[in-house]
């Protein structure tokens, strides 16, 4: 009997929170914490009508050895560099990044994914991913003056 009972609250409760307004109002994360060297030093763009945006890379490395999870691997050690793009929208953190976000300096960048299409030079179509950030750590001194 109780059990009966607990479903039918169940039921309930999910065709409460299934209302069409419910839905729209869901809650959803996209975060993305990338640490690593920042590869290039920051341009900044700015698209007539649109402001402006800085824009750098940075490198985050996987590291494994072969053999990993089998007992006394002694493989070799491989490694895989990925590269992210970063734009900074963020007024204040864009003109900041624009000055002292620097080729080799060591960062963490907080923010969020966007996926988007550009058009290239060939007029052919592509996709990219963007990191948006909204917060920069410097972890280093700078690399060069």
């Amino acid at each position: 009997m109780l059990r009966n009972a607990s479903a039918q609250i169940f039921r309930q409760m999910v065709r409460y929170r299934s209302t069409e307004a419910n839905l729209i109002l869901e809650r959803s994360i996209n975060r993305v914490q990338l640490l690593g060297r920042v590869g290039q030093d920051p341009v900044m763009r700015q698209v007539e009508g649109r402001n402006p945006v800085t824009i750098f890379s940075v490198a985050t490395n996987e590291m494994w050895r072969s053999g990993e999870g089998e007992i006394g691997a002694t493989g070799d050690i491989s490694q895989k560099t990925t590269w992210h793009r970063v734009s900074v929208f963020k007024p204040g953190l864009r003109d900041v990044a624009y000055q002292y976000v620097k080729k080799g300096a060591r960062v963490l960048v907080e923010g969020k994914l966007d996926y988007g299409e550009y058009v290239d030079k060939n007029q052919v179509r592509r996709q990219a991913t963007t990191i948006i950030a909204d917060n920069i750590i410097f972890l280093s001194e700078n690399i060069r003056p």
